[in-house]
C-alpha cells in the first residue's frame, strides 16, 4: 500500500510497562516514591553545593550539574509515565513525543559525558594533585560544561531532525514507558536506514568516548591507590571507586545494549528493563554515591537543615 493513501499517525500511544491493570497500582507507587527521591536527593546536593563555600570546588561543580541532569533527566519520562497511569490515557501528541525524545536525549546524553569529565577530574586530583588548581581552574570547568551542553543538543538536535522527516502511518503503539528511538524508528513507515546509520556512528562517539575516558582515568587512579602504603587506606579508596564503577556499569552497559546492538536482538521487554536502569535507577543512586557518602556533603546537608530548622522558628 502506497503510504500516501495511509492515515498519517498524529498522536501514538505509551503502552507503559504492563498492561495488566491489577499491576497499575503497584507501577504507580513504585514510581513515585523514585521519582520522589531522586527529585529530593539531587536537589539536596545542588542547594548543599550552593550554600556551602567549602563545597565551590572542580568536583563539586561538576557533581551539582549532574544532580541538574539527573533531575532534568528523570523528569522527562517519569511524570508523563504517571499521569498515563492515573489518567488511565496512554495518549501523547505527535509534536509531544518528538519533544520528549529530544530532551531525553539532551539530557542521557549530558549524564553521559558529565561521567565523564568527573572520571578525568578524579585522575588529576589523585594522580596529578600538585597540578590539579592549575589543570582544573574555574574558566576550564566552565568550558568543559559548556562542550558537554554543545555536543549533547547538537546529538539530539540531529536526531530530532531526522525523526521528525520520517512518516509514521496506521500503527501508533508503542510498547514503551516513553518515547525513544528505536521502538519509534521500528513504527515507521518510511525508510530508516539514515536514522539508523547515525544513531549507530553518533551513539557509538556520545556511549564510547566517554567511557573511554572513564576507563582510562579509573585505570590511572587504580594504578595509584595500589601504590599507597596503608591497606586502610587502599581499602577505602578501592570502596569509592568501586561504587562510581557501579553506576557506570549499570548506566553504560543498559545504554549501549539499547542503542548499539542491532535491531534484530531488541526485544520490548529487555529494553523496557535496560530503559529502567540508566533513565530511574541511576538518576535515584548517583546522590548516594558520588555526594551522600561524602562526609563534606553531609556536613553541607546537616548545615542547611539546621538553617532552615532555625528559620522555621
Amino acid at each position: 500500500m502506497e503510504v500516501a493513501n495511509q492515515t498519517v499517525v498524529s498522536e501514538f500511544l505509551l503502552l507503559g510497562l504492563s498492561e495488566q491493570p491489577e499491576q497499575q497500582p503497584i507501577l504507580f507507587g513504585l514510581f513515585v516514591v523514585m521519582y520522589l527521591v531522586t527529585v529530593v536527593g539531587n536537589l539536596s546536593i545542588i542547594l548543599a553545593i550552593c550554600s556551602d563555600s567549602h563545597l565551590h570546588s572542580p568536583m563539586y561543580f561538576f557533581v551539582a550539574n549532574l544532580s541538574f541532569a539527573d533531575i532534568c533527566f528523570i523528569s522527562t519520562t517519569v511524570p508523563k509515565m504517571l499521569a498515563n497511569i492515573w489518567t488511565q490515557n496512554q495518549r501523547i501528541s505527535y509534536e509531544g513525543c518528538l519533544t520528549q525524545m529530544h530532551f531525553f536525549m539532551t539530557f542521557g546524553a549530558l549524564d553521559d559525558f558529565l561521567l565523564g569529565v568527573m572520571a578525568y577530574d578524579r585522575y588529576v586530583a589523585i594522580c596529578q594533585p600538585l597540578h590539579y588548581a592549575m589543570v582544573m581552574n574555574f574558566g576550564i570547568c566552565v568550558l568543559l560544561l559548556a562542550v558537554c551542553w554543545v555536543l549533547t543538543n547538537s546529538a539530539a538536535f540531529l536526531h530530532t531532525f531526522l525523526m521528525a522527516g520520517l512518516t509514521f502511518c496506521a500503527e501508533n503503539s508503542i510498547p514503551h514507558f516513553f518515547c525513544d528511538l528505536t521502538p519509534l524508528l521500528s513504527l515507521s513507515c518510511s525508510d530508516t536506514s539514515t536514522n539508523q546509520l547515525m544513531l549507530f556512528i553518533v551513539g557509538s562517539m556520545v556511549l564510547t568516548a566517554p567511557l573511554t575516558l572513564i576507563v582510562i582515568s579509573y585505570v590511572r587512579i587504580i594504578s595509584a591507590i595500589l601504590r599507597i602504603p596503608s591497606t586502610s587506606g587502599r581499602w577505602k579508596a578501592f570502596s569509592t571507586c568501586g561504587s562510581h564503577l557501579t553506576v557506570v556499569s549499570l548506566f553504560y552497559g543498559a545504554a549501549i545494549g539499547v542503542y548499539l546492538c542491532p535491531p534484530s536482538t531488541h526485544s520490548g521487554g529487555k529494553d523496557r528493563i535496560a530503559a529502567i536502569l540508566y533513565t530511574v535507577v541511576t538518576p535515584m543512586l548517583n546522590p548516594f554515591i558520588y555526594s551522600l557518602r561524602n562526609r563534606d556533603v553531609k556536613g553541607a546537608l546537616g548545615k542547611l537543615l539546621l538553617t532552615k530548622k532555625a528559620l522555621s522558628y
